[in-house]
C-alpha cells in the first residue's frame, strides 16, 4: 500500500486521526529511568505497545535520538513498530531542505535505514529539493507550509508580493502541494493546530491532501477546531485525511512506572475528542 493508502486503512481499523509523537527526552523520563538514555527505545517502546490500537500513525523525532546518539535505538523502534504495529504508518520527523545530491542522501536515511513510510521536509529550497524523495514509490512527504511556532509568521504569513491577491507565501506552498509538485501522489502538509482559521485555508486551496497537525495537546491547540478546519468526508469516506499529534502530553502523563497506562488513558482521552468532531 502507499502512504496515504495506509493512513486510511489505519484511521478505519483504529478509529483515529490521532498521531503520538515520539519525543523522547530522558530528562523527562519515569523516575526509574531518568536521565538513562540507553533506555530510550525501551522508553518509546512502551508507548507504542500501549496506543498502538489507538492511533492513526506514529512520529518518531530524528532530533531527540540523535543528540542522544541513539539512532540505532530509532532503528531498532521501527523494526519493532513494523512487528507490533504494522498497520500503523510511522512518520519520520526530520524537516531536512537541502540541495539535490544532499537530498538524495537524506531520502535513503528516511526510507531505506529508518524504514519510514513517510518525512517531513522543508520547501523552501524548492522543487529539487524535495523531488528525491518522490523517487521513493509509495512513500510520503509532508511539506512544512503553516507551522504552530511563533516565528511562523516571519516568514509563512508573507505575500509573495505587494500586488493586492497575491497569496501568502503558505498558500503559495499549499498550491504547489495540491498540484504541479505532487508527482508521486503523495505529498501532504504540516499546518499548527495553533491556526485553524489557517488550517481552513489550507484545506481550501489542497482540498485532497494530508494534513499533520501538530499542536494539540502541550502547545494548546484546539482539537475540536483542528478537525473541524481540515477533515473532509464524503459519503460516509475520508476524502482528505488529517493526523493530529500530540507528543508531550501523552508521553509525560505520569512521571512513574505507569507511564504506559497513562499514555494510553491520555490517547484515548485525545483519539474520542478527535472523533468527536467528526460527527
Amino acid at each position: 500500500m502507499t502512504f496515504i493508502e495506509k493512513l486510511r486503512v489505519a484511521e478505519h481499523q483504529n478509529g483515529s486521526l490521532l498521531c503520538v509523537g515520539l519525543d523522547p527526552d530522558p530528562g523527562k523520563f519515569p523516575a526509574h529511568l531518568r536521565e538513562d538514555a540507553s533506555k530510550i527505545y525501551d522508553f518509546c517502546a512502551a508507548i507504542v505497545d500501549a496506543t498502538a490500537d489507538l492511533v492513526i500513525a506514529f512520529k518518531p523525532q530524528i532530533a531527540y535520538f540523535a543528540a542522544h546518539r541513539a539512532e540505532a535505538q530509532l532503528e531498532q523502534l521501527v523494526a519493532h513498530m513494523r512487528r507490533s504495529a504494522p498497520q500503523v504508518p510511522v512518520i519520520l520527523d526530520a524537516k531536512r531542505g537541502d540541495i539535490g545530491s544532499t537530498a538524495e542522501q537524506y531520502a535513503i536515511e528516511a526510507f531505506e535505514r529508518y524504514g519510514a513510510d513517510a518525512v517531513t521536509l522543508s520547501p523552501f529550497m524548492g522543487f529539487d529539493s524535495v523531488q528525491p524523495y518522490l523517487k521513493y514509490h509509495g512513500k510520503g512527504a509532508f511539506l512544512l507550509c503553516r507551522t504552530s511556532n511563533p516565528g511562523g509568521d516571519d516568514f509563512q504569513a508573507q505575500r509573495l508580493s505587494s500586488v493586492p491577491g497575491e497569496p501568502l507565501l503558505y498558500e503559495h506552498i499549499a498550491r504547489l502541494a495540491q498540484g504541479p509538485w505532487n508527482l508521486s501522489g503523495q505529498l501532504g502538509l504540516v499546518v499548527g493546530a495553533t491556526y485553524p482559521e489557517e488550517i481552513a485555508r489550507v484545506r481550501a486551496v489542497a482540498p485532497t491532501l494530508p494534513l499533520l497537525i501538530p499542536g494539540v495537546g502541550a502547545q494548546g491547540g484546539d482539537a475540536l477546531a483542528t478537525v473541524k478546519a481540515g477533515w473532509r468526508a464524503e459519503q460516509g469516506q475520508t476524502v482528505a485525511p488529517i493526523v493530529v499529534n500530540s507528543s508531550r502530553a501523552i508521553l509525560y502523563a505520569s512521571s512513574t512506572s505507569d507511564f504506559a497506562a497513562a499514555a494510553r488513558v491520555e490517547a484515548r482521552r485525545t483519539r474520542d475528542l478527535l472523533q468527536s468532531a467528526m460527527s
